[in-house]
C-alpha cells in the first residue's frame, strides 16, 4: 500500500481553480492582518507603558492617589525635605536626583488653528526632570526658560493632540492660560508616555494652573532601597506621602488597561473566526467536487490518512501564501501608526512576537480549515463515492 501522495499533487491541484486559490490568500492575508494588527496594539501599549519606568526610580505622590499621579496634591518643599532626609539618593556635582513635578491635562490651541481646541498633557519641570529620566533627549532647540512662557513638546506629542506637525515646529506657539506659550524645543523619549508630553517650567505651570502644589517627586535611588524611602513616608505621616517604585506604577496602570486588551483580542478573534468560517465555506465548495477524485485516489490504493495529509498540505499551503502577503502588508502598513489613549499616545509595534502571532494564526487556519472538509470527503465507502456527481 502506498504510504503518502507526492507533494508535487497538492501543488498542482492549487491551480486548479484561480478564483479559489485567490479568494483563499486573499481571506488569510485579511485573517492574519486583523490579528497581527491586534497584536501589534497591545504590544505598543505595554512597551509604552513598561519601557518608561526605571528600575531605580520611585514616584512619591499623595496618600491615597497611587493610581493616578494627574489626582496627586503635595506641598511644593516637599521635594527639599526629601532631598535633604532621604539617605541614599543619586548624587552628581552636588545635585540630587530629585524632581518636583506637576502632570495636569490642559485645554489648548495652536496658531494654525486658533479656533480649535485640543488636550494636551502637561507636565511642569524642573532642570532635574532630566536626570531622573534619562530616556529624554532633547533633539532640536533648548528647554524652556522659567519666567519667559516657553516649552517644549515631545515626538508623539502631535500625535496625541491630533494636530499636524507643522503646529508643533520650533517657533510656534501653544495657547494655554488665555496666553502664548512659545515652543523652544523638540524632545524624544521613545518607547514612553512621556514622548506625548508638553514640558514647560514647574513655576509657570504653577502659576497657569493657579495651583502651589506638587503632584509627585520622582527620585532616583544610588545606595538606598526601596524600603528605606518606604520607612521615610510611614516616619513622616505628615506629609501625606506615598511611595511607589516607577516600575510598579506602569504595571499598575497595566493591570488598568487589561479590559481594553481583552476587548482588542475578542475582537480579532472574532473576525478571524468569521475568516475561517468564510475559507471553510470555500473548502467545503472545493472539496465537494473532488468527492470522485478522493474515491479514486483510495481504489489505487492511497490510505485515508495519506489522502487527508494531502488535502490539509494543499490547504496550508493556499494559507501560507496569504499568510506571507498579510505580514508583508502588515509590516508596510501598521509599525509607527499612533493610537491614542489617556495617558498619551504609543505606536503599534510589530516585532518577531508579534509576527510569530500572525504566522501561527495563519497556520491553524490551514490546518483546521482543512479537515472538516476532508472528513466530508473520506467518509463515504469508496464505491459510494466513486458514484458521486
Amino acid at each position: 500500500m502506498m504510504r503518502n501522495l507526492p507533494s508535487e499533487y497538492a501543488v498542482r491541484n492549487l491551480g486548479r481553480s484561480r478564483a479559489r486559490l485567490a479568494a483563499t490568500v486573499l481571506g488569510s492575508a485579511l485573517v492574519v492582518s486583523l490579528v497581527i494588527a491586534a497584536a501589534a496594539f497591545v504590544r505598543g501599549m505595554e512597551r509604552s507603558l513598561v519601557m518608561d519606568a526605571d528600575e531605580s526610580n520611585v514616584v512619591m505622590l499623595a496618600a491615597g492617589s497611587e493610581e493616578s499621579i494627574e489626582r496627586s496634591q503635595i506641598d511644593s518643599n516637599t521635594a527639599g525635605i526629601i532631598a535633604a532626609d532621604v539617605p541614599g539618593i543619586k548624587n552628581r556635582l552636588g545635585k540630587p536626583y530629585v524632581s518636583p513635578e506637576i502632570h495636569v491635562a490642559l485645554i489648548v490651541r495652536t496658531e494654525r488653528a486658533a479656533g480649535e481646541e485640543y488636550r494636551a498633557l502637561v507636565r511642569g519641570v524642573t532642570g532635574a526632570a532630566l536626570l531622573v529620566h534619562p530616556r529624554v533627549q532633547i533633539v532640536a532647540g533648548r528647554a524652556p526658560v522659567p519666567g519667559n512662557d516657553e516649552i517644549m513638546v515631545g515626538g508623539m506629542a502631535a500625535a496625541k493632540m491630533g494636530v499636524d506637525e507643522e503646529s508643533l515646529r520650533l517657533g510656534n506657539a501653544l495657547w494655554f492660560d488665555n496666553r502664548p506659550w512659545r515652543i523652544v524645543g523638540r524632545f524624544r523619549a521613545p518607547r514612553s508616555v512621556m514622548d506625548a508630553e508638553v514640558w514647560a517650567p514647574l513655576s509657570d505651570l504653577q502659576v497657569a494652573t493657579k495651583r502651589g502644589t506638587l503632584s509627585c517627586v520622582v527620585i532616583t535611588l544610588e545606595n538606598a532601597e526601596f524600603a528605606d524611602v518606604d520607612a521615610f513616608t510611614k516616619m513622616r505621616f505628615d506629609l501625606g506621602l506615598s511611595a511607589i517604585p516607577e516600575t510598579d506604577y506602569y504595571a499598575a496602570l497595566m493591570r488598568f488597561y487589561r479590559p481594553v486588551h481583552a476587548m482588542i483580542w475578542t475582537t480579532a478573534m472574532l473576525i478571524a473566526v468569521a475568516g475561517l468560517l468564510g475559507g471553510l465555506n470555500t473548502t467545503y465548495a472545493a472539496f465537494a467536487s473532488r468527492v470522485r477524485e478522493v474515491g479514486m485516489l483510495q481504489s489505487l490504493g492511497y490510505s485515508r490518512s495519506a489522502v487527508a495529509a494531502s488535502l490539509v498540505q494543499e490547504s496550508v499551503l493556499a494559507s501560507a501564501a496569504g499568510t506571507l502577503l498579510g505580514s508583508a502588508l502588515s509590516m508596510i502598513v501598521i509599525p509607527g501608526h499612533a493610537v491614542r489613549f489617556s495617558m498619551g499616545v504609543f505606536q503599534m509595534t510589530v516585532d518577531h512576537q508579534v509576527l510569530l502571532t500572525g504566522l501561527a494564526a495563519g497556520l491553524f487556519m490551514g490546518v483546521v480549515g482543512a479537515l472538516p472538509p476532508a472528513w466530508r470527503c473520506l467518509r463515504l465507502p469508496i464505491s459510494e463515492a466513486l458514484k458521486a456527481v
